[in-house]
């Protein structure tokens, strides 16, 4: 870890250079709320996997500017070139990670297919309309030992690095892909054998610290859900604590099995922070990471009952399955996909959030059923806050195999994009009643939907040195 004078130095380097910024993003997160402008478009993943629709997945182009008259439509779709890859989550090539960086650009989506191990590069210049730029077949992926890309994180100087669920025949260990700024494979970022289960990462720079977290091999999690696999010990409940620059796990936390299946991992924005948290989504809690004493620590800060259900031989988990904190580091939000649940916690108190609100909608209990007309089916899933903290959009679909367990229907009658207003003088949060994008009305036939990224930046991608 960094001494104290060491992350002085690097502070005041960096408050240095951002006099001289030439490069992507913002030069520190309040930058992001004060300079951003409100988003006018969303690229959102669109899926044909696991449906009997004979298309390939797509990234769709949905217009959320209140002012356009194609408002909440879908503009455009750029297709993949190939069927059943089951697009999950994607990312930038540059971030704010790399604002010193001159020339570079945040022009390129890379685009994993997490059930086909192939990696799309789609180009951005044209915000409404993007367009491929190359595919990196799952072949070469698998040179390296590697499968089930997940999460995608630019890293500072314009390198990429990628969360691998599997090695090449989709079972453990896991690991990480690096590419460089060309788009060219550069090899593995960690030595093989660190981690057996990966998900999704953090990182830190100053601190010189990544989180990841555990989800489960391809070979387990992509069939479907199985709770035999859970008692076998195939699901993760660890959080591995990187030291950054060298590629290494320094440290293991078991979150015990109040910690089962840890998912979404989320360093506070600011660059000087040492707390995060992780959403544990088959225990249905969500816990505090910090250091102290110059070791990790992981507490349970928020613990979501189960309920009882007719349809249920058992108490039947919230399954928080997405987490992000706001870019003014203030509130916690989160989905409860199962219930059918969208919250809100201050986190002004990183050890003691305190929840402020909560829209209860979709999913098993969800008090509200439908918008403009529309069924709901799953609950709300993937989540994205607009910069300034004032939109909170989301999506309904998990993973297709899981979807058809949970919420079959939503194969049937596609996915949802909903939003809520945010007060976050108050802490307050209200279903937008007139913002519907219909996932389940396109030329192709009902698709479901999943990440939503913003073209300048967003909650749960842009990282600062």
């Amino acid at each position: 870890m960094a001494t104290h004078n060491e992350q002085e130095r690097e502070h005041h380097e960096h408050e240095h250079h951002e006099h001289h910024v030439h490069g992507p993003g913002y030069a520190t997160p309040q930058a992001a709320i004060e300079e951003s402008t409100p988003e006018a478009v969303a690229y959102v993943v669109g899926l044909y996997t696991g449906s009997d629709i004979e298309a390939p997945d797509f990234i769709g182009v949905v217009d959320v500017d209140p002012d356009s008259d194609m408002y909440q439509e879908i503009i455009d779709r750029v297709e993949m070139p190939n069927r059943g890859d089951e697009l999950h989550h994607f990312g930038w090539n540059a971030c704010s990670s790399s604002c010193h960086v001159e020339g570079l650009e945040r022009q390129y989506l890379v685009v994993p297919g997490n059930r086909s191990g192939r990696l799309h590069i789609l180009d951005t210049k044209d915000r409404r309309h993007p367009e491929i730029e190359t595919v990196i077949e799952p072949e070469e992926v698998h040179e390296y030992d590697l499968s089930g890309p997940h999460t995608v994180h630019c890293i500072p100087d314009g390198e990429i690095l990628i969360s691998m669920t599997g090695n090449a025949d989709g079972e453990s260990p896991s690991g990480f892909l690096e590419l460089n700024d060309d788009f060219e494979i550069e090899g593995r970022w960690d030595p093989p054998g660190e981690i057996d289960f990966n998900y999704d990462f953090w990182y830190q720079p100053r601190h010189n610290v990544m989180v990841s977290s555990e989800w489960a091999a391809p070979v387990t999690y992509q069939p479907g859900f199985d709770m035999e696999d859970v008692e076998a010990g195939k699901y993760g409940r660890r959080l591995h604590i990187w030291n950054w620059s060298e590629g290494t796990v320094e440290q293991t936390i078991d979150l015990g099995e109040e910690g089962l299946i840890p998912l979404e991992t989320r360093f506070l924005h600011t660059p000087e922070s040492v707390h995060g948290y992780v959403n544990a989504a088959l225990s249905s809690n969500i816990f505090h990471f910090f250091e102290e004493d110059d070791q990790y620590h992981a507490e349970k800060v928020i613990d979501f009952e189960s309920r009882e259900h007719e349809d249920w031989d058992m108490p039947v988990p919230a399954l928080p399955t997405d987490i992000l904190i706001s870019m003014d580091d203030r509130y916690l939000f989160g989905s409860n996909w199962v219930h059918g649940e969208v919250w809100m916690y201050d986190i002004s108190d990183p050890s003691n959030p305190r929840k402020v609100d909560s829209i209860s909608i979709g999913g098993y209990y969800g008090d509200i059923r439908d918008v403009q007309g529309r069924e709901l089916v799953a609950g709300p899933q993937m989540l994205q806050l607009s910069l300034d903290g004032e939109r909170l959009y989301w999506t309904t679909s998990l993973y297709s195999t899981w979807d058809d367990q949970f919420f079959p229907e939503e194969k049937e009658h596609g996915s949802v994009m909903l939003k809520a207003d945010v007060d976050p003088r108050k802490g307050t949060l209200e279903l937008d009643e007139d913002f519907l994008v219909d996932f389940g009305n396109l030329p192709d036939g009902p698709a479901r939907a999943h990440e939503i990224r913003w073209p300048d930046g967003d909650c749960t991608s842009d990282v600062w040195q």
